[in-house]
Formats: C-alpha cells, structure tokens, sequence
C-alpha cells in the first residue's frame, strides 16, 4: 500500500489531493509541522525532514511534483498528458511551475513573515515576485478552465497548491479574474473536498 507522510495544508497536500482523486488505497501518516522537530524518527524516511514522503514499495520519492509525475504515470493516466497531445509541454510546465515559481516565493513569505526572524523588506520583494510570476497563469487561462489539455491533471494540482497557499497567507488579493475563478471552481470538486476531510484524521492501514 502507498504509504503518505503529510503535514496539514504542506506541499505534501498536493499528494494526498491525486491520491484521493485517483480512489487509491494508501496509509496517511500525519504529522505536526515542522515534521524534523516534531517527529524526530521521521528522519530515517527523509533526511531532509520535509514533506511529503510518498513511498510505494521500494519506491521513495520526496519531491511533491515528483510525485503527482509518479502517480499520474503509475496508476492515473488520466491526470496526465502524453507526448503526443500538443499542450504536452505546458502540461509538464505547470506541473513544475506550481512548485519552482510559485510555491518557493511563498514559502519565503512564510519564513520572514511568520516565522521567528521577520525581515518586512523580504516579504515585500517576494510578494513582488509571487506577483509577477502569477500574472503567466492569469494569461494561460484566459478562455480555459485547465492549463493544459482541456482538463484536470496533476499541472492543476501542483498550481492550485499554491494558490491556497497564498491566499492563506493574504495574498488574494494579488489574484486576477481568471484566477480566482479557477481557484474557486477547483476548490468545489469533491476530490479536493475528500482531501481537506482526509487531512484532518489519519487513515487506519
């Protein structure tokens, strides 16, 4: 069984969101945030001590985008793109943008704002920057609903992740029109739904 190791509303969301929308069976391990302090054996299964774990078999992966590309590939085809289909490229795009462009600037913001060293001027410049970044998704989904394919993949996992984030952290109001519609429509599907549910108690094995 897929074994998920997932703190709250973390990167390792996304995991849990494809897992849920696929209906596979797996095994959540929730912990507290930062995981590194608050379960120190976690350690063993990711040196890092960061989030997610995914582990299937003896198959270990603890990069998020990585995973959604393992689990779409693995057991759901249907969240992915082929090389084949001409949006191929955005669709591994997005799918990575959500994290690398997206999601690092937040986590910056994250950092300087809430966390023990605040650095105000950090949290503008990176504020700045989430900005600018997420202007590219405003554009791509002038006239869509998805950014790749005409339908829901693992890209919109990946950027949707990142769009709660920000909005948690206040930054909603950054959003365009065809953002915050995106956001709002993706927040009704039930797998998103089932997720939020199955973040809150852990699964039995």
């Amino acid at each position: 069984m897929i074994e998920l190791y997932h703190c709250p509303s973390a990167r390792s969301f996304r995991c849990l969101w494809a897992l849920e929308h696929l209906r596979l069976p797996y095994e959540l391990k929730l912990m507290a945030f930062p995981p590194r302090a608050s379960m120190p054996e976690y350690l063993r299964i990711n040196p890092l001590g960061t989030v997610p774990a995914l582990r299937d078999g003896g198959t270990l992966i603890i990069e998020s985008a990585a995973a959604l590309q393992y689990l779409a590939a693995k057991y759901g085809p249907a969240l992915a793109l082929t090389p084949e289909e001409p949006d191929y490229g955005a669709f591994l795009n997005w799918t990575h943008y959500g994290e690398t462009s997206l999601t690092v600037p937040l986590a910056l913001i994250v950092r300087y704002k809430l966390g023990p060293e605040k650095l105000p001027q950090a949290v503008t410049d990176y504020t700045e920057n989430f900005a600018a970044r997420l202007a590219l998704v405003e554009t791509a989904l002038d006239g869509r609903e998805y950014l790749a394919g005409e339908r829901f993949t693992i890209a919109d996992i990946s950027v949707h992740y990142a769009l709660d984030l920000a909005e948690f952290l206040g930054l909603g109001g950054q959003f365009g029109p065809n953002v915050a519609a995106y956001a709002a429509r993706l927040r009704e599907m039930e797998s998103y739904a089932a997720t939020r549910r199955a973040q809150k108690v852990p699964r039995p094995a």
